[in-house]
């Protein structure tokens, strides 16, 4: 078994023998979940200019988006556009998903002045291409374009989940404000 850097290095590699390592070992969750929290830690410290809240921001985001990207993922991928080879279970998802984080790390250089977008553009392109290759092997597809398709499908659920929910809360949020102001006026 490989050691949780070697497995770093190999799913920044894009190495697809990393991520069946991975996907095979029921106990390596701990570890991806860790390479989440890295991947999480280095994308609030480059927003460091929030403070402690960016921190936590980036740490809270991280997790949930893991969990609700690699679910929807998992469940695109195993339920509406599955192959015959397709056998995977959450667990080997969210294992192979967890590892594709790895570049995230380069975030913590995100916050340098003037040229740190680059760094989390890189990262983010990165990351991607982690995503679709975990998505690949865990869902045991031969075709790259098939892990792309699920991950955009996957993504496209998961950002209109989110714009969703955003414009629930800004309507509680301006429903609020006008009772309060109406309220106000009123006394």
């Amino acid at each position: 078994m490989s050691s949780w850097v070697n497995r770093m290095v190999g799913a920044a590699r894009l190495n697809p023998a990393t991520y069946e390592e991975v996907e095979a070992d029921k106990t390596a969750n701990v570890q991806a979940l860790g390479v989440v929290l890295l991947s999480a830690l280095a994308t609030g410290f480059s927003l460091a200019e929030g403070g402690g809240r960016a921190i936590g921001v980036g740490i809270v985001g991280g997790l949930v988006g893991w969990i609700l990207w690699s679910s929807l993922t998992w469940l695109i991928g195993t339920k509406l556009l599955p192959t015959p080879d397709t056998s995977a279970d959450i667990g080997e998802l969210l294992r192979t998903t967890g590892f594709a984080a790895t570049p995230g790390i380069v975030r913590i250089l995100g916050g340098v002045p003037v040229i740190g977008f680059l760094f989390n553009f890189i990262a983010a392109v990165w990351m991607l291409a982690a995503f679709v290759v975990a998505v690949r092997q865990a869902l045991d597809y031969k075709s790259t374009g098939r892990a792309i398709a699920v991950c955009v499908v996957g993504w496209l659920v998961w950002f209109a989940t989110i714009a969703w929910m955003a414009l629930l809360v800004g309507a509680s949020v301006a429903g609020l404000e006008i009772l309060q102001g109406g309220h106000a006026q009123g006394m």
